[in-house]
């Protein structure tokens, strides 16, 4: 895919389970409404009808045998239409795309947390979305026990597949985490998730400003 002449912007948020990406996100679209900046907000794996299948199959917690290379190839799957379908025609138009979860998630859970590895993983992955990264992702860093507490006290969603992991495996979701985190620190933005959450929201706010004024002044100069 040719990313060159792209106008919109493709911003994605990462993160544990119980990270707190949902409430982020409608935080980060209410900047953009605020700013009157066009933008969808989608997420992974999902965001399109066949991909929202594949999450059926992907995180149905009746699936526990589920093959760790199935999965990874099924979340490739799931992006490449996703991004096919509704992410490059979106940015195609000028129009920012908000995603929760993309390329980072199958680094940190496929490729270190399942043991696969990240180089392979990165590799099936720059396969299915044919180079495309995103232009700024915001990781929320939260403890595993926070997260998953969140998650049984109802403050986030219903219990998936992937929740019923053992503790560590999380843990080790999370070390993934930090590892993409350090190949790509101009990229993504770690947060500190374990904050209030408006300290949380002020954080990602702030530096999405600096983003889009950064993104402005670039456009400005061509």
């Amino acid at each position: 895919m040719n990313t060159a002449h792209k106008k919109g912007l493709f911003i994605t948020l990462e993160g544990g389970e119980g990270s707190g990406k949902t409430t982020m996100m409608q935080q980060l679209a209410e900047l953009l409404e605020s700013r009157g900046l066009p933008y969808i907000a989608t997420r992974e794996p999902g965001g399109i009808r066949i991909a929202e299948g594949i999450r059926e199959l992907l995180l149905h917690p009746d699936h526990t045998e589920m093959d760790i290379r199935t999965e990874a190839l099924l979340y490739a799957a799931a992006r490449r239409q996703h991004l096919v379908e509704k992410v490059e025609p979106a940015l195609a138009q000028g129009t920012t795309v908000l995603c929760d979860r993309f390329i980072d998630s199958s680094l940190a859970y496929q490729g270190y947390a399942r043991g696969i590895g990240i180089p392979e993983v990165l590799s099936i992955n720059a396969f299915a979305t044919e180079g495309r990264f995103p232009d700024l992702t915001f990781y929320l860093d939260v403890k595993p026990e926070t997260g998953l507490a969140r998650i049984a006290a109802g403050r986030g969603r219903e219990v998936n597949r992937l929740d019923l992991e053992a503790l560590q495996f999380h843990h080790k979701v999370r070390e993934g985490y930090q590892r993409v985190a350090a190949m790509y620190p101009q990229r993504i933005v770690m947060i500190d998730a374990e904050k209030r959450p408006e300290e949380v929201a002020r954080q990602a706010k702030e530096r999405l400003s600096m983003f889009l004024q950064e993104f402005s002044t670039d456009l400005s100069n061509k």
